[in-house]
């Protein structure tokens, strides 16, 4: 069959609605790490992005605004934007419920952080049916849906129980867990059946893919696994699944030129001036309990107890940036992370000298490149990722090859990464405290040797290996035969298409460039 437009469907829209103080609507970029890697992928090629506006306040939005707000979008990130409308019941149960309080930890091995209210069940397939219905309403049958993350598994059984046919793909960006923490979701089987639902399943890594196989092969009896190479297939009752590991990437390109430009050169000389004469240690991450960081903090504190010599030689800068604030776990999380970094610094602190540098806020673009242009040390040590973006885009921007990765080996990263990066136990503080002074002790030309070996991988396997990657196996086409258009957004606004739409109304032209 053939494929006309690509369509991305995930949680949230690569924009997001905002109301101001004064009442005023606003549109701000989206962000995350599916933000960053997919805008650069679907700009001026004619795709379009299916996904919630990130409020439930628009119902009290004139129809005509909404549709101002996302022809603007449409024109900033170049491509179509849809969206779908949640109720704040459903933003609570299925997102911040059955999304993060079940599948978020579960997957990441930490099931006794799980809240199994099954209230959230019911919620959150409403919602994925909802998406289903949006994405039925703006796509054909040549269309290539292309779906993302745990938040929306259920989309490809929502669209055949609507007896609508669409060409489906997956893509999971967070791990996959071990057939005995899975099997303890109430919901496994449903979940199971929906994502073999789909025509292709992508998973991080092979051990992402592999522990999926083993949930098939114990749980789906008349389901048969075949094939150990890259691809591998699962034979339904009803078709054929294929089953993949794609690991996703950055636009190492655009990172690498950017970390050059004068912009980020004179804020990174500005960092390096306020914090002169010591090597600098980076962690940064979004407030999670998946990221480890107090573990982290006390393996800093214990690599500074431990070895003396490093007493006013360095310095780690924390970034934290917000996330959930309104979730008491969360918010306990802060407190903790703040009590850690106080106690280190009035422990350690020295005239001239504090150990640590904490800064909680979200950073602007050059900020971030700044510091990893700046920082000696990057310390990545999340109990369990999916990817971690972190690790390649600090690599991407070390352009003088003088940074040292230290990384956990439970990222999926460091199935690329491990032949240049320290790899960690993040469980293991002395360990990571050892690893920590190896880093600031390491020569010249071991820094240089394997920050070179990882920033060709990285170059090599970058944004566009990746959706060409899956796009080849799903439907034996590549990104170049998406062309690059001019994308146009109508000047008359269209009615929004929401989910009891029946045709699709949206109007949009292009000019093959």
């Amino acid at each position: 069959m053939e494929t006309s437009r690509l369509t991305v469907v995930s949680n949230r829209l690569a924009i997001v609605v905002d109301r101001e103080e004064k009442g005023q609507w606003t549109i701000k970029p989206g962000s995350g790490g599916l933000v960053t890697a997919l805008g650069p992928v679907l700009r001026d090629r004619g795709g379009q992005w299916i996904g919630w506006l990130g409020t439930h306040e628009t119902d009290a939005m004139d129809e005509t605004a909404l549709r101002s707000l996302l022809d603007q979008g449409s024109r900033e990130t170049g491509y179509a934007l849809k969206p779908v409308n949640l109720t704040a019941e459903e933003i609570q149960k299925y997102y911040f419920g059955f999304s993060n309080e079940i599948l978020w930890p579960l997957f990441h091995d930490l099931p006794t952080r799980c809240n199994f209210d099954p209230t959230y069940w019911k919620v959150y397939e409403r919602v994925n049916a909802k998406f289903a219905q949006v994405v039925a309403a703006n796509t054909s049958e040549e269309d290539y849906v292309w779906v993302h993350d745990y938040q929306l598994i259920m989309v490809a059984h929502s669209l055949k129980t609507m007896g609508t046919q669409r060409q489906t793909g997956f893509f999971l960006h967070i791990p996959f867990p071990p057939l005995d923490g899975f099997i303890k979701l109430p919901w496994r089987f449903q979940i199971l059946n929906a994502l073999l639902r789909y025509d292709l399943v992508g998973f991080q890594t092979m051990r992402d893919r592999r522990n999926f196989m083993d949930c098939v092969r114990m749980l789906m009896p008349k389901t048969r696994v075949v094939g150990h190479g890259q691809i591998a297939r699962c034979l339904t009752p009803e078709h054929e699944v294929l089953m993949g590991a794609f690991p996703i990437s950055i636009d190492y390109k655009h990172f690498a030129e950017n970390a050059t430009s004068q912009e980020v050169q004179d804020q990174a000389w500005i960092v390096h001036a306020n914090l002169p004469e010591r090597q600098l240690v980076l962690g940064i991450d979004r407030l999670d309990y998946t990221k480890g960081i107090p573990l982290r903090l006390q393996a800093f504190a214990n690599a500074l107890e431990r070895y003396p010599e490093l007493l006013g030689k360095i310095t780690l800068i924390q970034v934290v940036v917000p996330s959930r604030e309104e979730v008491p776990e969360y918010e306990a999380l802060k407190r903790e992370i703040e009590r850690l970094v106080g106690e280190i610094n009035g422990r350690f602190n020295q005239v001239g000298w504090s150990p640590i540098h904490y800064i909680y806020r979200s950073l602007s673009r050059v900020e971030l490149l700044a510091y990893y242009r700046t920082c000696e040390v990057a310390l990545i040590t999340p109990l369990k990722d999916g990817m971690n973006l972190v690790a390649k885009e600090y690599c991407a921007c070390s352009t003088d090859n003088n940074g040292v990765l230290i990384l956990s080996e439970f990222a999926g990263a460091a199935a690329q990464l491990h032949g240049g990066a320290l790899l960690v136990n993040p469980f293991d503080i002395e360990g990571v405290a050892d690893a920590i002074r190896r880093a600031c002790c390491m020569d010249e030309s071991s820094r240089r040797s394997r920050m070179e070996k990882m920033r060709r991988s990285i170059q090599r396997h970058d944004i566009f290996h990746w959706v060409n990657a899956f796009l080849r196996t799903g439907i034996h086409k590549d990104l170049n035969q998406f062309p690059r258009i001019e994308f146009y957004v109508p000047t008359d606004p269209q009615p929004v298409v929401g989910p009891d739409s029946t045709h699709s109304s949206g109007k949009k032209e292009a000019l093959t460039s």
